[in-house]
């Protein structure tokens, strides 16, 4: 799956044993400015197999930056929701091993605003 292909939710579960239980959008992550920046995304997947997951992922440390005094974006945030109710924080880049029944969490980045109000 990927951010840039946008990879439909009927073929991500068909080809992967996971549940699409959201895809949404991430609301006020984007910069504020005269134009403000775009919202980022929420997806939550439930897996039906074990699995390993591997993310690879930009802003979840350094906001996007706005330009010409328009504010940053909410950074990105990656977590996995085991089925016995802990929740492990994902850096940008990694792994996570994951049990049926397990949730991972993946909020993208806001774009940075433009212009001052």
């Amino acid at each position: 799956m990927t951010n840039s292909r946008l990879t439909d939710p009927e073929i991500l579960e068909f080809r992967y044993p996971v549940r699409l239980e959201e895809f949404s959008i991430r609301q006020n992550s984007g910069g504020g400015g005269k134009h403000k920046g775009g919202n980022g995304v929420i997806r939550r997947l439930r897996f039906l197999e074990n699995m390993t997951a591997s993310l690879l992922a930009n802003h979840h440390e350094i906001p996007p930056f706005g330009v010409n005094g328009g504010g940053a974006g909410q950074t990105g945030i990656c977590r996995v929701e085991h089925s016995d109710g802990t929740i492990e924080m994902l850096s940008a880049t990694g792994q996570a091993k994951l049990e049926a029944g397990d949730i991972i969490h993946i909020e993208t980045p806001g774009g940075g605003g433009y212009g001052k109000n």
